[in-house]
């Protein structure tokens, strides 16, 4: 089982990180991509304990689309920072989490706009699939990973929340779907409906550790070895087995993000 998003380098698991990870293998788990922010030198800096404390994880390394406004007068630093934090963790799988967030507008939607294509084109250069986040920004998102062909080095989708139409959409793009905890909340039910159609090879589960922890654990810390209440859920939904669903996202993860 693999949790493929959480942010383990984050200072929210400085104090109990080995405690962290040891039940998160207690739970089954035999690894995960941990995300780092390419411009947070502190995180960036803690990466080496992540992988001391858990050898199988994975990275992606990119800049979020909240951060996109320091780079505003020159959006190719943002893809010259992300690929030398790339060079500098050999361990690195990906170019994420990037994208577009028009919710919060920390920066102007140009600005982002031109920030995501940057590390699109480093990710194609590099041939490394893409982590992508996106809120309230899907027409923009789709029609920009079209524009810089980044169907070609696949990617996902982290934490979809759409409901199966925008699945579809998204999935049209040759990206795979993550699901997280939401998909365990009660009133999610355009996201469970969701659960049920995705194909099974383009499904991914995450945590988003330590945001958005699933039922029970909702309004607590999150953290990997949750990843396997997603898997139950997303199984109940599917009338298909936990193991299915396990093994099927762990494949999937697997082909994305190579060993």
């Amino acid at each position: 089982m693999i949790d493929s998003h959480c942010h383990l380098a984050g200072t929210e698991f400085v104090e109990d990180l080995d405690a962290v990870v040891a039940r998160a293998r207690e739970a089954g788990l035999t690894g995960a991509l941990v995300v780092l922010a390419a411009d947070d030198a502190l995180e960036l800096g803690r990466a080496a304990g992540v992988v001391t404390a858990w050898p199988e994880v994975r990275f992606a390394i990119g800049i979020h689309p909240h951060a996109a406004a320091a780079y505003a007068s020159d959006p190719d630093e943002a893809a010259r920072r992300t690929e030398a934090a790339l060079e500098a963790h050999p361990l690195s799988r990906a170019v994420g989490e990037i994208g577009l967030d028009y919710h919060y507008d920390f920066a102007p939607r140009p600005v982002q706009q031109a920030v995501f294509r940057s590390q699109l084109v480093l990710a194609r250069r590099r041939r490394l699939p893409v982590v992508i986040h996106t809120r309230e920004a899907e027409e923009d998102t789709i029609r920009i990973l079209h524009e810089e062909g980044a169907g070609e080095l696949g990617g996902v989708f982290h934490c979809f929340t759409g409901d199966a139409a925008a699945a579809a959409r998204a999935l049209d793009t040759g990206f795979h779907l993550s699901l997280a905890g939401i998909v365990t909340f009660p009133r999610a039910t355009a996201l469970k409906e969701t659960a049920r159609v995705v194909p099974i090879e383009r499904l991914l589960v995450e945590t988003d550790s330590p945001y958005l922890a699933p039922v029970p654990h909702r309004g607590r810390r999150n953290e990997p070895a949750h990843v396997r209440r997603v898997a139950e859920e997303i199984a109940g939904l599917r009338d298909a087995s936990v193991a299915e669903v396990i093994e099927a996202t762990a494949i999937n993860y697997s082909h994305l993000f190579a060993p």
